[in-house]
């Protein structure tokens, strides 16, 4: 049977190393370059970058990939835990680490939110709870239509996972500091959401950061896929890098093949589009050929944000400066009022990622800092306002992290470029966003509607953003084929 995957993101190489394992005849095609999609390494000016993901959670997932194709994950993955991963910081002088210390973060509390130091051991249990039956319910299989949502087993569970309550309000519960919670609250960007509207189910990312823990892979976090690559084709898959898929050929309910870019046609029994769907199935099918999933039903999806990113290489190292460094806005409501109405935050929450403070030899001459703050995701092709980059280098400097003073190289990665370079919907991160109950739970299928031999993984569509999640994305698709494979034989 031969599966055809468009799209080597991560989603897209880990459907490729489970189906090759299972002898099936795979062959993926992807655009760029680059094998991993947004897991990217820039190069500028003999820096290196990690252009995302920069915060690793889960490695078992990572691992149990490597792992099909008789790799040893510990000496293809051998990642590092940052036991105080991410510091918060807040222009009134307030910092607040995060960490996988117990004792620690009590301690923190102590002094800066009693009822906090108070509830957290309850709040660890119930976040943990959350991420519980997520995995135990959720994250671990596909959704191909409507009749996967009427299992009476998963209706009791996603009623345990606090559907209906926001996640700013599940954060109040346990803590009273504003700081703490805005810190907290920052969890809903990990899914381009805002968490004032978003599902508290998905506090469960704090369970896999204070409890499972935060990790990094030497050389960067881009090994990940690197190792996906080598564990595809070691099973066999074919991979082809600047090979842009076209068109996909229909005939009634079912794909035939791809066309590519320079006209060649290859037949398929199945084909997995890993990619935005909001903006890739658009590129590949008529409106017309898709009226389960028409220009008409995207439009009406609220995207997730975008990002507005400056690659920063200085000639020294910054001492206060953490693997992972947050600096908030002053008031959090506002700037995702902000985004919602498709403005640049005037006071926008700053992430650095300086990667070389775990692994220094990354980049020996200074700091690697990937600066990122939240974007609009683009209605036309709108731009940054004029300046942007010198206020956020402003904020940055006003809070004690003097970056600009030592800029070495630099790049700067726009929405626009973020769109053209991963074909996301409108600049958009992780597609729909997670601010409703019905996208939160409800992402697309990983099955076409519309053709019975057509499927989807990665970000955009079920379990959701994020790596782990992309990952588990590709595995629930392939193994739902290798069922159907299983059946036919």
């Amino acid at each position: 049977m031969k599966t055809i995957i468009i799209g080597g993101g991560l989603g897209g190489l880990s459907s490729a190393v489970t189906l090759a394992k299972h002898g099936v005849d795979v062959e993926l095609f992807e655009k760029n370059e680059h094998f991993g999609g947004k897991m990217m390494d820039v190069k500028q000016d003999g820096y290196h970058f990690d252009f995302g993901p920069n915060t690793i959670t889960m490695p078992h997932v990572f691992k149990q990939i490597v792992s099909q194709a008789g790799l040893v994950p510990e000496e293809e993955l051998p990642f590092i835990q940052i036991e105080n991963h991410t510091r918060n910081q807040f222009e009134d002088g307030t910092i607040f680490d995060f960490s996988t210390d117990r004792s620690y973060m009590k301690e923190q509390f102590s002094r800066l939110d009693p009822k906090g130091m108070a509830l957290y051991d309850e709040f660890l249990t119930e976040v943990h709870r959350l991420y519980t039956l997520s995995n135990r319910h959720f994250l671990n299989r596909s959704f191909t239509g409507y009749m996967d949502y009427l299992s009476p087993e998963l209706f009791a569970s996603m009623a345990k996972v606090r559907p209906f309550e926001s996640m700013d309000h599940f954060f109040k519960k346990y803590f009273q500091n504003s700081h703490i919670i805005q810190s907290l609250n920052r969890y809903a960007t990990y899914t381009g959401s805002n968490p004032y509207t978003s599902p508290a189910t998905f506090a469960m990312i704090a369970h896999l950061e204070l409890g499972d823990g935060v990790y990094y892979l030497p050389g960067g976090n881009t090994k990940i896929a690197e190792s996906f690559v080598k564990a595809a084709k070691k099973l066999g898959a074919t991979l082809h890098n600047r090979t842009e898929v076209v068109k996909l050929i229909t005939d009634s309910n079912r794909i035939t093949g791809v066309k590519l870019s320079n006209g060649q046609v290859v037949e398929a029994d199945h084909v997995i589009l890993n990619g935005d769907l909001l903006s890739s199935l658009p590129m590949l099918l008529k409106d017309e050929e898709r009226p389960s999933f028409s220009d008409r039903i995207i439009h009406k999806m609220d995207a997730s944000t975008s990002a507005y990113v400056i690659l920063a290489g200085l000639n020294t190292k910054i001492d206060p400066l953490h693997h992972h460094h947050v600096v908030f806005s002053k008031d959090y409501k506002k700037e995702f009022q902000m985004l919602k109405n498709q403005e640049y935050s005037e006071d926008p929450t700053i992430y650095v990622c300086t990667s070389s403070k775990t692994d220094p030899s990354i980049s020996p001459q200074g700091d690697n800092c990937f600066i990122l703050v939240n974007a609009p995701p683009l209605n036309n092709n709108e731009s940054a306002p004029e300046g942007y980059k010198d206020l956020i280098y402003s904020k940055l400097k006003r809070t004690g992290l003097p970056l600009s003073d030592y800029v070495a190289a630099e790049r700067v990665i726009d929405p626009g470029e973020i769109q053209s370079t991963f074909r996301a919907y409108r600049g958009s991160i992780y597609g729909p966003s997670s601010n409703t109950r019905l996208q939160a739970f409800r992402r697309p299928f990983n099955k076409s509607q519309d053709y019975s031999n057509l499927y989807f993984c990665g970000g955009s569509t079920h379990p959701g953003g994020g790596s782990p999640m992309v990952v588990l994305s590709g595995q629930n698709v392939a193994n739902h084929i290798l069922g159907k494979i299983v059946s036919i034989e």
